[in-house]
């Protein structure tokens, strides 16, 4: 049988576990009201995707459809070898799901991470967008933001830059 004293410490752990997983309750759901979706923006555009960029650490993996079609490229996927090719004008890049070997216009290189899904979207590094064909990329984590940027086009909405009139 237990003492009261035992009994009373008992209860005041069980009130403790129960106040700290409160807070700590409390502390992710407020986070969470105030975090905002990473946007996507492809030469000014916003891109809507039904999968949202993923980030970690140091790197950002995008829905490599949806940035490759808004670049202007075309994706093949072949469901059977699971691979995936992507051309945009002259280049070529080809790749294997969860594999970080790649062909870019025929020369192998290798992805910083292998591409993966997420609810049947493939996500491919940021670095790796950049490096294939040649766009500007960054990820500003404090507006939760993401442009890839192809030299020479201007953003959207944008005028270019003219002489002033005398």
């Amino acid at each position: 049988m237990k003492s009261p004293a035992s009994k009373a410490i008992a209860k005041s752990t069980q009130t403790k576990t129960l106040v700290v997983t409160g807070v700590i309750a409390l502390v992710v759901a407020t986070g969470l009201a105030f975090s905002r979706p990473v946007e996507l923006h492809v030469d000014g555009q916003k891109i809507a995707t039904d999968v949202p960029p993923v980030t970690q650490r140091q790197e950002v993996f995008v829905p490599l459809r949806a940035v490759a079609e808004a670049l202007g490229a075309d994706t093949r996927f072949e469901p059977k070898e699971n691979t995936i090719e992507i051309v945009r004008g002259s280049q070529t890049l080809e790749f294997r799901v969860g594999s970080n070997k790649a062909m870019l216009n025929g020369a192998a290189m290798t992805l910083r991470h292998a591409p993966f899904r997420v609810r049947g979207r493939v996500m491919v590094g940021l670095r790796s967008i950049a490096l294939a064909f040649g766009v500007k990329t960054r990820y500003d984590h404090r507006t939760a933001r993401i442009d890839v940027d192809t030299p020479g086009v201007i953003e959207a909405g944008a005028q270019p830059d003219t002489e002033p009139s005398p």
